[in-house]
């Protein structure tokens, strides 16, 4: 009996060990898990890292009107290990339940800090991160892309803490200034060094974030707007609609926007024809239970206001605003407040992590880079994934991934099974009537 009890002990110690190690926090969450739909794979290139240090000179800012604003940009970028190089592991710290002191948290990598860039001419990602948000939670995102073959620039807002005051005026104000500031600096930089090439642009934004990269890509504000009369001394003014700063907003050679769970809907941020001057492909992220930033007066809203971009909503159903950060590292899982930065109530945060990037990869890949196979990844899919089907092959393997096709709806790229709970809604430019 004491043999047998000890046997199970064993088997038992070994299974928790592997349910360990393949913990989301033990893993680059670059790197998707087994079930992940098939374009969320890293790509063949190795990944480097840097931060560059950027600085507009004569920042408008609500404190001192004409300081220098100094902006860190963590780069990640594909590259050439040298022989025993070690992944990065980055650290950074979000605010605590008031009045607590910052936490911080590390999340391990893939990518090399330093490593020699390989010498590509890749399209550049601009990403943006939400309120007093840590780049490092976005390692998901840039170690990915990087893999396949584009340069992500990730911006450190150096939001003020949260409670002063002027915190939030002063990421309305900006938000979209940093991101059209550091992507025509890198557009200049990265293009004189080679790395880049300046005419294929991106720009991603989750949450705050997507309110920049949303204005950043035409939609201008409203001057009678919760921005433009919160933001104090008529500040914001200049940058809205009408005003004679406005173009300085805009990003040049923008091909393709992503909007993650994207602020600003309920805050009557853009009159309703202002999204319609977004002329880029546009793809929008969010949970239908999105109670940060209200989902149907923001990312529904404005898929359906975008009348002249192609664009795309891809929806989880029961989610919540937290579909934007890496897992949750170990040091963030003691309390829920921490816990709600990084993981969402109801879905599992490798499988979001998963589907984003199987989405944002053919969405980039077609409108970036023009690689038209990608279409049968976004298009003609059957707008509720849970009526999906595929009568595949007898001695087809449990875990074969669909080849769409005719009379295949199960999306193409995911497993039998798991393309559960979602919707992609789709429009093409100027189409009107019921989304497809």
């Amino acid at each position: 009996m004491n043999q047998i009890v000890a046997t199970i002990g064993v088997a038992m110690a070994l299974l928790a060990g592997a349910a360990s190690a393949q913990s989301p926090s033990d893993d680059p969450p670059s790197r998707p898990v087994v079930d992940s739909p098939e374009l969320a794979a890293l790509g063949p290139h190795q990944v480097g890292v840097r931060t560059l240090k950027l600085v507009d000179a004569g920042a408008v800012d609500l404190v001192a009107p004409r300081s220098d604003r100094v902006l860190e940009i963590d780069l990640w970028y594909p590259a050439v290990h040298g022989r025993g190089a070690k992944p990065a592991t980055y650290t950074g710290s979000l605010p605590a339940e008031l009045p607590g002191a910052p936490a911080t948290f590390s999340v391990p990598g893939i990518a090399v800090r330093e490593a020699r860039a390989d010498g590509g001419h890749y399209p550049l990602v601009i990403v943006s991160h939400g309120r007093s948000n840590a780049t490092a939670a976005l390692s998901w995102l840039g170690e990915n892309l990087a893999s396949k073959g584009y340069v992500v620039a990730v911006i450190r807002h150096a939001d003020r803490p949260r409670g002063e005051p002027l915190e939030f005026p002063e990421i309305l104000l900006r938000r979209p200034l940093d991101i059209a500031f550091v992507a025509r600096s890198l557009q200049a930089s990265l293009a004189h060094e080679g790395l880049i090439d300046a005419e294929r642009t991106a720009l991603i934004g989750y949450s705050m974030g997507g309110y920049g990269v949303l204005i950043d890509a035409g939609a201008a504000l409203d001057p009678q707007g919760g921005p433009c009369k919160y933001v104090p001394g008529g500040a914001l003014l200049p940058y809205a609609s009408g005003g004679a700063l406005q173009p300085s907003t805009l990003v040049p050679h923008v091909k393709a926007v992503v909007a993650i769970s994207p602020w600003g809907g309920a805050f009557g941020t853009w009159s309703r024809s202002a999204l319609a001057a977004i002329t880029a492909p546009l793809l929008l992220i969010a949970g239908d239970r999105d109670h940060t930033v209200d989902y149907a007066t923001g990312a529904r809203a404005f898929f359906d206001e975008a009348t002249s971009a192609t664009r795309y909503l891809l929806t989880f159903r029961g989610a919540g605003h937290a579909i934007g950060f890496d897992p949750a590292p170990p040091s963030m899982r003691g309390s829920t407040w921490y816990m709600s930065w990084f993981e969402d109530p109801v879905w599992r945060k490798d499988r979001i992590i998963a589907i984003n990037l199987h989405m944002i990869t053919a969405f980039l890949d077609r409108y970036v880079k023009g690689d038209e196979t990608r279409a049968a990844y976004l298009d003609g899919l059957v707008p509720d994934s849970n009526a999906g089907s595929w009568q595949a092959p007898a001695g087809t393997p449990f875990d074969a991934r669909s080849p769409g096709g005719a009379g295949i709806t199960l999306w193409k790229g995911f497993q039998r099974d798991y393309a559960e709970g979602l919707e992609l809604l789709h429009r093409d430019a100027d189409a009107s009537g019921t989304a497809h």
